[in-house]
């Protein structure tokens, strides 16, 4: 199946020991975290960024894939990284945030930013959406529109329904399981003005993890795709700093 142009999966080799994840989001591609990649690559980190399945060919694919595929390709990255350096950082947007709070709980990284991550949504059509899928395949998504960032906006143009049963069930899994499992240092991101995750998803997320180290940074002037709008050189210098500690 032919990737979309600029959808490609993305490695940057670095100087120093430290290697980071990128994970992106649902409907999304690695080209809406390279801008972040970049950053970090620049301060020494070696940086890896998956296509995940499904995503960046059609929404056909993606409407016959679930949470499970999606790990299944984090994991398999992350464990690359694991063996090859001493200290392993995952950063995820969205969907990709539900990722890095699995693997935050099951995989011995260092440090995690989770970024947008969806415990509370703000569609009200979310109780909706287990029996919606049967009547409509595929639903129109808002057009994003980022300015000088455009050309890293690679993402399907509507969101199928089938997989938002799985990642329902991810946030229920999520919650009961990974979060209160959860104890390394994360760094947790959030705009309060956002139409996709409701802004209490970040609080609870912050306030259930064991983590001793952790730093909840709400924005204010910018939407759900933190890595590409209007924030996004404070996203990327917060990211860093807090990859960089000890």
């Amino acid at each position: 199946m032919k990737i979309m142009s600029g959808a490609e999966s993305f490695f940057f080799k670095g100087t120093n020991e430290r290697a980071v994840l990128l994970l992106h989001g649902y409907t999304g591609a690695p080209s809406e975290m390279r801008l972040l990649g970049e950053y970090l690559n620049s301060k020494g980190f070696t940086v890896k960024c998956v296509l995940l399945p499904g995503h960046g060919t059609t929404p056909e694919d993606l409407n016959e894939t679930t949470t499970d595929d999606w790990y299944a390709e984090a994991e398999h990255a992350c464990c690359e990284l694991l063996s090859s350096h001493s200290k392993v950082m995952v950063a995820g947007l969205s969907m990709g945030g539900l990722l890095t709070i699995r693997i935050a709980a099951q995989l011995p990284i260092e440090r995690a930013a989770i970024l947008a991550a969806p415990i509370y949504l703000q569609d009200k059509r979310v109780p909706l959406f287990p029996i919606l899928r049967y009547f409509v395949k595929y639903l129109p998504k808002q057009k994003r529109n980022y300015h000088e960032a455009a050309k890293y906006n690679v993402a399907y143009d509507k969101m199928p329904t089938k997989p938002i049963g799985s990642i329902l069930q991810m946030i229920k899994t999520a919650k009961a399981e990974y979060i209160p499992k959860i104890e390394i240092p994360c760094l947790v991101m959030q705009s309060k003005i956002e139409h996709t995750v409701a802004p209490k998803s970040a609080q609870y997320i912050y306030d259930n993890i064991k983590s001793k180290v952790k730093k909840l940074v709400w924005f204010e002037h910018c939407g759900h795709i933190l890595t590409l709008d209007n924030e996004r050189e404070k996203v990327f210098e917060l990211v860093g700093e807090f990859f960089s500690q000890d």
